[in-house]
């Protein structure tokens, strides 16, 4: 009897030791499943986190992309005007750095204060792109404008020269034919023939016998010209032979002169004041050796230019 009053109070406390054990593991387990939880959010925060700062970190690398891309932008611009893009080169240079920088963030990296740093420089940049593209929004209303100045300048230009050109032309003109208009003229041209003993002798039908002609004497008028001014003017005689080719004697007066552009014999030359009163001039040429028969060939000539001709036949 004694020993069933024994056992049973070491079976009560065998049980409240298992309820006691089971306890403290429910409250272990409790415990444990509550620090997972606070854990699982931790980690959870945590991917909050790093997603947020990688968005920054996209965020701001496009941004310094976009701003890169604008500055190259106005470079080009500014280069196109023929004007000097240092400063813009220097900026690039700088995003360029900024970007290789931001590249190399790990999101985790990327912290609060790296992100105001580099938005701040953003913002210093948008704020120089945004002035830059001011001044170069005026520099191209200043080209426009200068351009449509130029232009004008070039068209009146363009109309004065072509004015200038045409009074020229007319200068030219009206000078050719004042020249053409002063040139002197022969008229009455008649030629005569000297024999040996001095006598003269004239043939309407301008033909003489060859033996007989010492010296050919040829007389003409100058005829009126108001336009011709009065002065010196030289005259010469060109004397041709039935061959073609003309009388040339230095030692009696001859030499050489221009007809269009080309050298030409004279046979002789005269100077005289032209008057303007039909005044006469007279050439006494004498051969000195024997005249060949045949037609010869009498040319006058002032200013390179032909005033007039004649022929006569020796026989």
């Amino acid at each position: 009897m004694e020993q069933n009053q024994s056992t049973e109070p070491k079976n009560n406390n065998r049980v409240l030791l298992i309820v006691a054990l089971i306890l403290v593991l429910l409250g272990i387990n409790g415990l444990l499943f509550y620090m997972n939880q606070q854990k699982g959010k931790q980690n959870e925060q945590l991917t909050a986190d790093l997603k947020v700062k990688d968005s920054k970190l996209e965020e701001q690398i496009k941004q310094y992309e976009t701003l890169k891309a604008d500055f190259e932008r106005q470079s080009q611009e500014v280069q196109g005007m023929g004007l000097a893009n240092d400063s813009l080169e220097a900026k690039i240079a700088a995003i360029n750095a900024d970007l290789l920088k931001l590249r190399s963030f790990k999101a985790g990296s990327f912290s609060i204060a790296e992100q105001n740093r580099f938005k701040q420089r953003a913002a210093n940049f948008e704020n120089q792109l945004r002035k830059k593209d001011e001044e170069i929004a005026q520099l191209k209303s200043d080209n426009e404008a200068l351009y449509t100045e130029t232009t004008t300048l070039k068209e009146r230009q363009n109309k004065l020269t072509d004015t200038i050109t045409t009074v020229v032309r007319s200068n030219q003109e009206l000078a050719e034919k004042v020249n053409i208009a002063s040139r002197l003229q022969a008229e009455n041209i008649r030629v005569g023939v000297i024999n040996s003993r001095n006598k003269e002798k004239d043939d309407d039908d301008n033909e003489f016998r060859a033996k007989r002609v010492e010296k050919v004497k040829v007389t003409f008028n100058l005829a009126r010209n108001d336009v011709s001014p009065k002065e010196t003017k030289e005259i010469m005689m060109r004397l041709i032979e039935p061959d073609g080719a003309a009388l040339y004697n230095l030692s009696t007066g001859g030499g050489t002169f221009m007809i269009d552009g080309a050298e030409a014999f004279y046979t002789a030359k005269q100077e005289i004041v032209f008057d303007n009163t039909r005044q006469p001039v007279q050439f006494v040429y004498a051969k000195g050796a024997a005249y060949k028969t045949g037609l010869h060939t009498v040319e006058l000539y002032s200013g390179g230019v032909m005033i007039g001709k004649s022929t006569f036949t020796l026989k």
